[in-house]
């Protein structure tokens, strides 16, 4: 413990805290001796990088219970990476920085239930690079994390339909033989990116206030 301590820069007494908490694990025994490895020296370095960005033990406790009952990145990725998605891995503290306040236990496990994250050892591990920046900016123009995760949640089912309906469209009209034609991705997405511009037109255009008669 004592050299944990001293690795970590931190007071003995304050790992023996820690420990008796619960905010770390307890060591791999040896007889009388007490074998500390690199995942508790990463869970110091964790505990005090949160700590000097405004958590407190209570909560860090709360994160860290939801991280070690969430799902493993194998679960998150499946048998295999997205094909166009690139997965980012992210300490504890550069999560917090991304979503400063709204780094909750609660928004965590909604993130975590929804497949956005996954652990992998001490590092967290986000699906998509780009929904992770775009929940992040959505975050810093004040809209809740919670609130962006819930809008991620029915525009995945709407996603889905839409996967569906353009799969089903290509398999009928020639395309049997390849589980993925080449043209489907762009034409998808080109479709979707159109139809989206034009409906949010139509529904800022139907907030317009009316001009003023003179």
């Amino acid at each position: 413990m004592e050299e944990l301590a001293k690795e970590a820069g931190i007071p003995v007494r304050t790992v023996r805290f820690y420990r008796e908490r619960g905010l770390i694990s307890p060591p791999r025994r040896e007889g009388r001796i007490a074998w500390y490895d690199d995942h508790h020296l990463a869970r110091l370095r964790t505990i005090t990088g949160l700590l000097e960005r405004g958590h407190t033990l209570t909560g860090i406790a709360d994160l860290a219970r939801t991280f070690e009952s969430g799902r493993d990145v194998a679960e998150v990725l499946g048998l295999g990476e997205p094909s166009e998605e690139t997965p980012v891995r992210l300490t504890p503290e550069q999560l917090a920085d991304y979503f400063e306040g709204e780094s909750t236990p609660e928004n965590l496990a909604l993130a975590m239930e929804l497949g956005y994250l996954g652990t992998d050892g001490a590092e967290i591990v986000h699906i998509s690079r780009r929904l992770l920046d775009v929940s992040a900016e959505l975050v810093r123009e004040g809209v809740p994390l919670a609130a962006v995760l819930a809008t991620g949640r029915h525009v995945r089912e709407h996603a889905e339909a839409l996967a569906d309906l353009f799969v089903s469209v290509l398999q009928e009209h020639g395309a049997e033989t390849d589980p993925e034609p080449p043209q489907l991705r762009p034409l998808a997405r080109a479709v979707v990116d159109a139809e989206l511009s034009m409906a949010l037109d139509r529904r800022l255009r139907r907030e317009k206030p009316e001009p003023e008669e003179k």
